[in-house]
């Protein structure tokens, strides 16, 4: 054993930060663990678990449920219906508006809107919106992709403005609705939403530049079945197994994000909280925000967590929908989601430590 910070660093410890290793580097490393993320999250997850002892029937019962729960996998599924069945109207409509609206526009609008709508009808609904726009985008591939992480990064944050949006600004609220800062419903909008609208307007202009202006441009394809009704079923089971597997990951990691992450001080946690990039930023929200820390030290947590979620494919429910439906690989996505999250958290920290602005909406 050995003692850092009159913390004492067990073999648990040791075994955590390994698997903490394998998830960050195999997926860009080993092909088959690109192709099966899923499933490998999940042995990772359980792997976890295990080695923390935490194994119990009512830890199967969250795992095996909270994905339904929490109605991701039932949106995945019913979109993914309605989406089936309306392939022809939703063709023609997104046809006739790239026709008639010029591509960085469109793009711009696409990356604001589902940014800042996804605080109302929640980051899952505005993902699997943005994943069939860009199905139908008159972009090659690689642009489409572009535009996805772009988009990503714009919901992750958006959502966080309403209890309604995600889980982390659900357990944020719930933690902080006592004394002394009596959280309501726009608590969050009030504290972090010019941040937060300026950095999806961020993301809209940057989307618009990036994809809308130097994008190639190919003809807007129709909607194939791409399975038929089994890959709606497919999805959906996909997206259950890999939400299943952040929660055992999460509940594994539990025992570090306690013992070390939660004594740091908040503007190293800021840069810190870049782990949400491969793990449940809502875990890492029950673990890290308590009335007991000053307003700065809360937003400054949220902050981190909400934009280093965008970097990897684990790291938001919008980055696992996306990345699930468009086949995105891990390296795809890290090629543009490392260094814009490296970018945003950057401009962040300038912002909120450095100028010390941070203003409020006045809700």
């Amino acid at each position: 054993m050995i003692a850092i910070a009159n913390e004492t660093v067990t073999l648990t410890d040791i075994g955590l930060f390994i698997i903490f290793l394998i998830v960050l580097i195999f997926p860009f490393k080993v092909k088959m663990v690109e192709q099966n993320l899923e499933a490998f999250l999940f042995i990772m997850g359980a792997t976890a678990v295990t080695i923390t002892s935490k194994w119990g029937l009512d830890l199967i019962a969250l795992a095996a449920s909270e994905p339904v729960i929490k109605g991701i996998v039932p949106a995945v599924f019913i979109a993914g219906l309605i989406f089936f069945y309306g392939k022809v109207p939703i063709n023609r409509a997104l046809r006739r508006l790239t026709n008639t609206i010029p591509l960085p526009v469109f793009v711009a609008a696409v990356v604001f809107i589902l940014g800042m709508i996804s605080s109302l009808i929640t980051a899952i609904i505005a993902s699997l919106f943005l994943v069939e726009i860009a199905n139908l985008m008159p972009l090659e591939r690689s642009d489409k992709i572009k535009m996805v992480i772009i988009a990503c990064f714009a919901i992750g944050l958006g959502a966080v403005l309403t209890p309604l949006g995600e889980p982390l600004s659900t357990i944020a609220i719930t933690k902080l609705q006592g004394p002394p800062y009596n959280a309501t419903f726009w608590y969050l909008a009030d504290q972090l939403g010019v941040l937060i609208t300026l950095g999806v307007l961020g993301c809209a202009l940057f989307g618009a530049f990036y994809v809308g202006r130097r994008g190639s441009r190919a003809e807007v394809q129709e909607i194939v079945d791409e399975g038929g009704l089994r890959e709606v079923f497919v999805r959906a089971a996909k997206v259950w197994l890999f939400v299943s597997a952040l929660f055992l990951l999460g509940a594994g990691m539990e025992v570090l994000i306690f013992k070390y992450f939660t004594k740091i001080p908040d503007y190293v946690l800021f840069w810190v909280n870049m782990v949400s990039a491969i793990l449940d930023n809502a875990t890492l929200t029950a673990a890290e925000i308590s009335p007991a820390m000053s307003q700065s030290q809360i937003n400054a947590a949220l902050y981190g967590l909400l934009i280093s979620g965008g970097m990897l494919i684990p790291g938001n429910i919008p980055n696992i929908i996306s990345a699930g439906k468009l086949g995105i690989t891990s390296s795809e996505w890290a090629k543009l989601g490392i260094p814009m999250g490296l970018a945003l958290n950057a401009i962040y920290f300038i912002v909120v430590f450095i100028l010390g602005i941070n203003p409020r909406l006045g809700l």
